[in-house]
């Protein structure tokens, strides 16, 4: 038996670590939590200081026994589970199951799975720290008075299976509110009046700007009309050039929020799956004759920071591949937002020199494409910022002043590398003028004028959703993915077009929480509960008192909710069909996946059906059928016919109710970062986006 046993929670690290540390070293995992509170009760006792009543987890005894009978052999545990709260918590249990005194120097903690991250951080063990067990602890203990009392409520008065958590219940809200703010939405008209004019041989384009010298709103086409009266010819002045050069900087290396908001954008991975494949490239990747390597440093941050060592391996990488002129000559702001904690570096590669190109034989693709993400994004925040020449000419005519801007780059910086996503749509970098001076005259090609109307705001994508609950303060990098997971899940909302919209079942569950919990559902009420679990962790707050003051008043409402909430009855639809097993109506019912169609002879009668979207398609290969859309066990929507099992056509891409002009197949719309654009299935026939 070797010397020492490090555990840690999975047995990827594990391997990674062990290779690592030799062989008087044994390295086992603990698969995660081994103590938690139970599942079949509340396992809190509010009648004496909230103390949580922890077991070993169902399954977890033979792993448990395992570690105990190792640590008895071995001179010393050491524990070594994530740097965070989850990870001291697992630790704190790990002691106190291996009965390993409160002072003993047991607890390891690095950033990143290196061979000289992992050995520094052998030479400075500490004791577990109960500062941050307690803000685990708190937070754990807070979001079960929350869901074991709200959740029997709701199965009592709305519908069994459904349950209510604190963060979780406010990512909901913010969802339905913004789905109201589009319902009520009122459009507002207006005109813009983009034209293209004529210098020498080449051709700009201009807008609109003002009329004497003043701002004018274009509200109805009148107001157009009034601006187009004063016009005369084709001849327009240039008044004035500006010409200047503007620095952009690059962004920060990633924050686990930005992350998952740049994974979204640029390799659609929702936010699951992003924290799902960082982990892997935490934990260690299998490099060939390298053996396994941990590729990134600790995915859980809200920390732009990054040691001195990075930042060097980062300049002699930009100096040998890019030059002296493309590495930072200043320093890099790395001020950070009021709720972060600063806990950790930022998100980056362990080793600047491991390219993705040369290790992307060892990556699946998405663990290529992510790494990639996050390298190029390091190397980026370390190098020079980009140079834009840009020029701006104002033109008029009888007092119609039109301006026209443009910018290209000088000198590209750190976007040689990398430029960061955007939700919003951006004019190109690269937008040419002709080389214009004051004086000269341009000619009139076309002056359009275009009729808008404002639109409402646009629904959360996952990434929209992960920036605004991060603003608000609301959660921490270690919550965002599982929030969003759980309330789809619950099916409280469902993804459209990528795009969150709130269920029946989650606006009848928000109401009644609005009514009777509104604290729960108040953002400076959740951030400044999350504020004080960063005090206990800090050491500056009992958690107790902090889960005191919001249990007195909690209690409260609950009890009265007890009594004066009404049970809300959840009505079967008729569906307008019969069931074709016993010829009774069919209806459609509130699931916990969501709505169905099912018998109304209910029990008698089990016949159930998934609802069809018709999209006005007939089936291109069976007489009868007409395209459906549908579900995949994932979510994910695809096309198929109605006629399925008899006719096994599926499509992931829309088909459209025309044939191709070319050969008469079947068109499907494509999505692209450009837009939607028609093709056929079985020529090169291809419609580009508008």
């Amino acid at each position: 038996m070797a010397d020492y046993l490090v555990i840690v929670e999975s047995p990827a690290k594990a391997k990674t670590i062990g290779k690592y540390l030799g062989k008087k070293y044994t390295v086992k995992a603990s698969m995660g939590h081994i103590i938690d509170l139970p599942k079949s009760q509340m396992g809190v006792d509010t009648e004496n200081d909230y103390q949580p009543k922890y077991i070993t987890i169902r399954g977890k005894g033979p792993v448990l026994k395992e570690l105990k009978t190792a640590a008895k052999k071995a001179k010393k545990v050491y524990l070594a589970a994530d740097p965070d709260r989850e990870g001291e918590a697992i630790a704190w249990h790990l002691a106190h199951k291996l009965d390993i005194e409160e002072d003993t120097k047991c607890r390891v903690v690095f950033n990143e799975i290196t061979k000289s991250a992992i050995k520094e951080s052998f030479k400075h063990p500490r004791t577990v720290n109960t500062d941050l067990v307690n803000a685990q602890q708190a937070r754990r203990v807070l979001d079960r008075l929350v869901g074991y009392n709200i959740s029997p409520l709701l199965w009592k008065k709305v519908k069994k299976g459904l349950s209510a958590g604190r963060v979780q219940s406010i990512a909901v809200k913010m969802i339905i509110d913004r789905e109201r703010e589009i319902q009520n939405f009122t459009p507002e008209e207006y005109w813009s009046i983009p034209s293209v004019f004529k210098h020498g041989e080449e051709t700009f384009e201009a807008k609109f700007h003002s009329l004497n010298g003043e701002k004018t709103e274009l509200k109805t086409e009148e107001d157009v009309n009034a601006v187009l009266e004063n016009l005369d010819g084709d001849a327009f002045n240039i008044d004035e050039v500006k010409q200047k050069e503007r620095k952009r900087n690059p962004v920060n290396p990633f924050t686990t929020s930005s992350l998952q908001q740049e994974a979204a954008r640029k390799l659609n991975f929702r936010a699951k799956k992003t924290m799902l494949v960082a982990q892997q490239l935490y934990e260690g990747i299998e490099l060939g004759s390298e053996g396994t390597v941990g590729l990134i440093t600790y995915m859980r941050t809200d920390s732009t920071r990054i040691s001195n060592t990075a930042k060097q391996e980062a300049k002699e990488y930009i100096e040998a591949n890019y030059g002296e002129s493309y590495t930072r000559k200043t320093e890099r702001s790395e001020k950070q937002d009021a709720n972060s904690q600063d806990a950790h570096e930022a998100v980056r590669p362990t080793a600047i020199f491991k390219d993705p190109k040369f290790i992307k034989s060892y990556l699946s693709r998405d663990q290529y494409r992510l790494y990639k993400l996050i390298w190029e994004r390091m190397v980026a925040s370390e190098m020079a910022p980009a140079i834009m020449d840009t020029m701006t000419v104002d033109l008029s005519q009888n007092g119609v002043n039109f301006r026209a801007t443009g910018s290209k780059v000088k000198f590209s910086g750190f976007m040689k590398v990398y430029v960061e996503g955007s939700d919003e749509k951006k004019n190109d970098e690269n937008k040419f003028l002709p080389d214009m001076k004051e004086g000269e005259t341009v000619h009139k090609e076309e002056i359009t004028p275009k009729q808008h109307f404002t639109q409402p705001p646009p629904r959360y994508t996952e990434a929209r959703l992960v920036r605004t609950m991060e603003e608000l303060g609301i959660g921490r990098p270690s919550t965002f993915a599982p929030t969003l997971d759980t309330i789809q899940r619950r099916n409280y909302v469902a993804l459209e077009d990528k795009r969150f919209v709130p269920t029946e079942l989650g606006e009848i569950v928000l109401e009644q929480i609005v009514e009777f919990f509104p604290e729960i559902l108040n953002v400076e009420f959740t951030a400044q509960m999350e504020n004080d679990l960063d005090k206990i962790e800090e050491g500056s707050a009992d958690w107790v008192e902090i889960i005191d003051d919001f249990y007195q008043g909690f209690e409260k409402r609950l009890q009265v909710a007890e009594e004066e909430m009404k049970e809300v009855e959840i009505r079967d639809e008729p569906a307008g069909v019969d069931c074709e097993e016993c010829g009774h109506e069919m209806v459609y019912k509130m699931g916990r996946y969501g709505k169905f169609m099912a018998c109304s002879n209910f029990p008698d009668c089990r016949n159930t059906k998934p609802i069809l979207k018709e999209i006005g398609v007939d089936c291109p290969k069976c007489e009868d059928g007409s395209i459906v859309e549908r579900k995949s066990k994932k979510n994910r929507t695809f096309f198929g016919c109605d006629q399925y099992p008899e006719c096994d056509f599926i499509s992931w891409d829309k088909p459209i109710a025309r044939p191709c002009p070319k050969c008469s197949s079947l068109l499907v719309e494509k999505k692209s970062k450009k837009g939607v654009h028609v093709q056929c299935t079985s020529c090169d026939y291809k419609e580009e986006p508008n």
